[in-house]
């Protein structure tokens, strides 16, 4: 403070830096909407597509580029914009490669909010959505009009989980000119290679593997080709998508354990997966990893491990009512969406109203596989059947 500056101006306005040399292990948090300019010619020559430099805080800080590109380097890609949830990272694409007389191809196993937007912009905005067999293949080619311009694959389905042919699916696709994106969420860019299988855009939910702590929601859409970045920049801009400096350091500080982490519940889950084969009271163990699961040989030809989320059918003896009434019987389980965390969740879903020609009797529960002791887990699993 001067003789020439009063006190309230001084508490805003202060002279001192910090000295350069700081080093952590910790990246920065960097809370940001304003961003400084040195002068006039320097605001006016940044563009806010150009990630050498910062514009505004919406459009980027140190802290969320260094995890966009963390989260590139993850999954081999080149390029990534982050997004406030998985939804809105899907939407993000919607919007960028989609408009009024467009079709859109979905698989039938679709992550059920994807199918509510997509539902949305084929009732509002002239897009016509249509869905299909998740495990179509090269057979696709049958169902690419002219107008279609983007197909959605999920590998595996977030709760039916089917394992689609991705690459079968890519060829037929660009043999027609037609871009794919995948929603890679189920293996969080560890376990599946997705540009390898030739797919064009991933979309991943950070809310689960990559922040590990049910506690931020976060999405994330990675390409390789600037060309296809460049329109998702634009509509990433225009839909004003920006995520918070502290939720963009929580999923940093959490990338480091998250291999580790995924590895363990995939351990978990299979050991559990395996034993609820031998239960009479289930009908069938919906696990990729497991040979009675639909597209199990495309998962051991393209994927190196599975996570910790399976579902499992109950023998179509047991009514809607007993199903539920284990799930609540469930101690170690909560009960809750979502999966990625250390808490291990249970969800029972209604088949008949979310599939078309859903061809299985038995009512479906969906299990994420957390950090506690499998042992714990199935103890946990054996006491709820006796609800039944």
């Amino acid at each position: 403070m001067t003789d020439r500056t009063s006190f309230q101006t001084a508490l805003i306005h202060n002279e001192y830096v910090a000295p350069e040399g700081f080093a952590a292990f910790p990246q920065a948090i960097h809370h940001a909407s304003t961003v400084l300019f040195k002068d006039v010619a320097s605001m006016r020559s940044r563009s806010w597509q150009d990630k050498t430099a910062y514009t505004y805080g919406l459009h980027g800080t140190p802290t969320t580029f260094t995890l966009e590109a963390r989260l590139a380097a993850i999954e081999d890609g080149k390029h990534c914009l982050l997004a406030p949830s998985g939804l809105s990272a899907i939407a993000m694409v919607d919007f960028a490669f989609l408009k009024s007389g467009d079709d859109v191809l979905i698989p039938d196993n679709v992550y059920n909010p994807n199918r509510e937007l997509a539902n949305w912009l084929s009732h509002d905005f002239g897009i016509t959505a249509r869905y299909y067999d998740p495990l179509i293949g090269s057979g696709i080619a049958d169902l690419i009009q002219p107008n279609t311009k983007l197909i959605w694959t999920e590998a595996p389905g977030s709760v039916s989980m089917e394992v689609p042919d991705i690459p079968a699916i890519c060829e037929a696709a660009h043999a027609k000119g037609v871009l794919v994106a995948l929603d890679n969420t189920w293996s969080a860019g560890i376990a599946l290679r997705a540009f390898d299988l030739g797919v064009d855009i991933v979309m991943q939910a950070l809310t689960k593997y990559q922040s590990g702590g049910s506690d931020v929601l976060m999405g994330a859409v990675i390409t390789q080709d600037q060309t296809l970045n460049h329109r998702l920049e634009l509509a990433h801009m225009r839909l004003g998508f920006g995520v918070s400096a502290d939720d963009s350091y929580l999923v940093l500080r959490s990338l480091p354990t998250m291999k580790l982490r995924f590895e363990a519940h995939d351990a978990a889950a299979r050991k559990i997966a395996n034993w609820l084969q031998t239960r009479p009271e289930i009908a069938t163990v919906l696990h990729p990893a497991l040979p009675e699961c639909p597209g199990h040989e495309i998962w051991k030809r393209d994927f190196s491990g599975a996570g910790g989320l399976f579902s499992i059918l109950f023998d179509p003896s047991y009514a809607e009512a007993q199903t539920d009434r284990f799930v609540d019987s469930l101690k170690l389980f909560k009960i809750g969406f979502s999966w990625g965390g250390v808490n291990s969740l249970a969800v029972p879903y209604r088949m008949q109203h979310m599939r078309h020609n859903w061809p299985h009797q038995g009512q479906l529960v969906r299990l994420n596989i957390g950090l506690e002791d499998p042992q714990d887990l199935i103890a946990d699993i054996e006491q709820a059947f006796k609800a039944l």
